[in-house]
Formats: C-alpha cells, structure tokens, sequence
C-alpha cells in the first residue's frame, strides 16, 4: 500500500522501519526542528532522521491545517496514513484524505489511558500490565474502533524508558500485521468501552517535586515514571535536589526523617543512591547528606 506516515520521537521509529518493509511509504510528516541540549542547538526529531537515512521525503509542517500541506497529501492519494505520537489534533479534511483512514499505534490498553503520556501515567499508577493497541482513528482523541492489541508485563523496577522500548517494538510487529489484514480486506474493528476510558494528559515538570509526605511506593512509581524528564527533586536548605537512583528499602519511619546515611540515605522505605544539586554532577547520595548537615534521627532540613 502507499503509505503516510506520521510521527516524532523514537517511540515511532519502529513501526516506520515496520513499514518499509512491506510498502511504499510516500512521505513522512514529523514535528519541525527545534532547539535542544544545553547549547539549544536546532535537532532533528528521531523519526527525521531516521527516514532520510531511508532516502524518504520529509515534511515538517508548522501547522498541520496548512492549506498546502494538505494539497500535497492529496496529490499524493494515499491508500492509509498511520499517525504514532505525532504531536497534534488532525483536521477531519486530513482523516478523510487516505482510502483507508488512519490507524494509530497507541502505547496502552484503550480505552485505558488515552492521551499524551501513556506510559508514564501506567508506571505512575503502578500498573503492572501494559500493551499497544491498534486502533482506527476518529476526531476524538484516542477514541476509534481497536484492530489489535497485545499485553506485556511492567516489571517491579521497570522504567519508563524502557518500557517504551519494548512497546514501540512490538507496535511496529503489531502494526504490520493489521496493514496486511486491511490490505486483504479481512481486518476486525471492535469499539472501546468508551465508559471505561481513563486519562493520560501530558506530564507538567512540577509532578517531579517530592515533599515525603507521599507513600514509598507512591514516590517509587513517579521516580519511575518521570525517568528521564522531569525526573523527580526535593527541597533541602532552599536547594532543590534531583534523585537520580532510588530504590525500595524495607524500613518505617515519620515523614522526611532520615534512617541511615551509608550506602546510600534511607528516609522511610526508600533508598535514595545518587543526588545531584543545583550547578553540579550527580553524586553518591551520602555525600549529598554529609554537605548539607543531615543528620540520622532527624529529618531533611
């Protein structure tokens, strides 16, 4: 089939390769470039890069309802377009371009979490089972009729980006097989249970502040889901402080006392391992503690 494809980040890149070998992928639409990094030099996004290497044409519209944006796709006169985290609400004109429409590649279980951050919010939530899913698209968001859809297990100290390594490869296997059922006609639209639906809106970087007052296994989960960005910080002497490695640690203890200061600093059922302060490298958590005065038995200043 001729293809459009749709899509930015990483996550995206495997289904595009999915792609590639089966059809004729016309043209990929991915974000603009934008600046990054501490230099803020202008980046390319992953799925850019990756299908120049393929040699395909990329458009990097700023706006998506662009009026000659939109001519070029209908000259194209695509068989289906898929769209995986592309980062913008597509215009009803654009959805009704394709002869087939567009499938989507969402990295949950729909009608659970649809949104922008998927994966985060399961790992947020302690979800210990995740999937993909397939799913034809409509003007609502994460809303149209499931084509497939496949589980995998989160592990106990799984993160974020490696859950999404392991989704957006099955994504790319289970997208290829659902374009050769629809190639033959013989693919199953089944609607969600729209009354089940659950949300997954974009991650704010002040859900990273920790203040200890939360449960362990609540911080735990955010620590996970937040790695790499915004990662998760706490206040300590007018100073907010990142934490770069945790773990669970089986003790009890009041809000924000310190247990042990050792390997690593115990505060009630977590083990804080790598700090990192403001202007400076991460380092051993204890090292952090010794500088700022912390003292067992009492709690973080």
């Amino acid at each position: 089939m001729r293809i459009i494809f749709l899509g930015t980040p990483d996550f995206a890149v495997p289904s595009l390769e999915a792609l590639v070998r089966e059809h004729e992928v016309a043209l990929v639409v991915t974000q603009p470039d934008k600046p990054a990094g501490r230099g803020m030099k202008m980046t390319q996004p992953a799925v850019a890069v990756r299908a120049r290497e393929f040699g395909f044409e990329v458009a990097q519209p700023a706006k998506i309802r662009d009026a000659a944006f939109l001519k070029q796709i209908e000259s194209i006169d695509p068989d289906i377009a898929v769209v995986i985290a592309y980062g913008k609400i597509l215009p009803k004109h654009l959805l009704m371009i394709p002869k087939h429409g567009f499938v989507n590649v969402h990295a949950s279980i729909l009608p659970k979490y649809r949104g922008a951050a998927p994966i985060q919010r399961a790992i947020e939530a302690g979800e210990t089972t995740t999937g993909v899913t397939i799913m034809r698209v409509d003007e609502e968001l994460d809303h149209g009729p499931v084509l497939a859809l496949e589980t995998v297990e989160i592990l106990a100290d799984e993160r974020s980006p490696s859950v999404a390594r392991g989704l957006a490869a099955m994504g790319g296997e289970l997208l290829a097989g659902v374009l050769r059922e629809i190639s033959r006609g013989a693919v199953k639209e089944t609607p969600q249970d729209h009354a089940h639906a659950t949300w997954a809106p974009k991650i704010e970087k002040r859900e990273g502040l920790v203040t200890f007052s939360e449960s362990p296994v609540n911080i735990y989960n955010r620590f996970r889901a937040f790695d790499p960005w915004p990662g998760v910080f706490f206040e300590s002497e007018g100073e907010s402080i990142r934490i770069f490695e945790m773990e669970p640690a089986d003790v009890s203890a009041p809000p924000r006392t310190v247990v042990e200061i050792g390997e690593g600093v115990v505060i009630d059922g977590l083990r804080l391992l790598t700090l990192q302060r403001p202007g400076k490298s991460a380092v051993p958590a204890a090292e952090v503690a010794r500088g700022l005065g912390w003292r067992v038995g009492a709690p973080i200043p």
